[in-house]
């Protein structure tokens, strides 16, 4: 098990790496809430979301909505590690033609199950199809990963009050709590605390985690596997920019791709982390 979680962070530290060729290539994008949520998307996709590469509108699978958007480069950087397309495909990202769009776009790429980028409307759709789902009698889950910025926007605590009345225990909402958005720090710009408490009176089922320790990552989603009656809200604790000591907490990054020497220092660090795993696996 332990050489396990160490594999898949050493892919994740390689998915980062993508990420900074990505939006270096591209001279745009948005790496650092990109690299805050790498672990949790690997985590989900490799062990917990049922889904099929090539067959990926598979009737009895399970859905994910990336509802923030902007973090479309750890999406895509997923998506190419679990064989949904080739991984030198990466390197077209926002470019003129391509299917890997600044923000999801259904029409364009398979295994993205809606088009986002407008914040706060991913939840209300995750919604529709747990609903759905349900209607059908169908055992597959809905997961949704959403920003403590967008958390912001009204919608969602629409979204959360729906999900909750239905009791839509097929439904998994996780928060990626890096505690940065584009204006500066979350608590800074409109303060969103107590979190935990607000959640568990929408009738939610809470959890809170290290959204960079496996271990904890794959028990919130066991326990969600697990829960009835009441849509799971995890709490993923994670670092805007992980990895890369000057991207880590520095909101400059939020939208801003990294210039040549810094992907280069950029690189160097994240290379650095994974050899470390490998001396751990050995």
């Amino acid at each position: 098990m332990q050489n396990e979680l160490l594999n898949l962070e050493t892919v994740a530290y390689q998915i980062r790496k993508e990420i900074l060729k990505m939006t270096n290539s591209a001279n745009s994008g948005h790496p650092g809430g990109s690299m805050s949520c790498v672990d949790i998307l690997l985590c989900l996709y490799s062990k917990f979301l049922k889904h099929e590469p090539n067959k990926p509108e598979w009737e009895d699978r399970d859905y994910f909505i990336l509802s923030k958007g902007h973090a479309s480069p750890a999406l895509y950087g997923v998506l190419a590690y679990e064989g949904y397309f080739p991984k030198d495909e990466l390197m077209t990202f926002r470019k003129l033609g391509s299917r890997l769009q600044g923000h999801p776009e259904r029409l364009f790429l398979k295994g993205v199950e809606i088009t986002t980028g407008s914040l706060g409307q991913g939840l209300s759709v995750a919604n529709g199809i747990a609903l759905g789902l349900k209607l059908k009698k169908s055992e597959a889950s809905v997961y949704c990963l959403i920003g403590d910025g967008e958390l912001q926007e009204g919608q969602v605590w629409e979204a959360i009050l729906s999900s909750g009345h239905r009791k839509l225990d097929n439904l998994c909402v996780i928060l990626d709590r890096n505690g940065l958005q584009i204006d500066g720090f979350v608590e800074q710009v409109k303060g969103e605390e107590p979190i935990e408490e607000k959640i568990k009176s929408f009738n939610y089922n809470v959890i809170k985690i290290d959204g960079h320790n496996y271990s904890e990552i794959i028990s919130a989603f066991e326990i969600f596997k697990r829960t009835k009656g009441k849509p799971t809200f995890i709490i993923a604790n994670t670092v805007k920019g992980k990895g890369v000591s000057f991207m880590e907490n520095n909101v400059d990054f939020h939208g801003k791709a990294p210039s040549n020497e810094e992907l280069e220092r950029g690189l160097k660090e994240l290379d650095e982390h994974i050899e470390r795993l490998e001396r751990a696996r050995s």
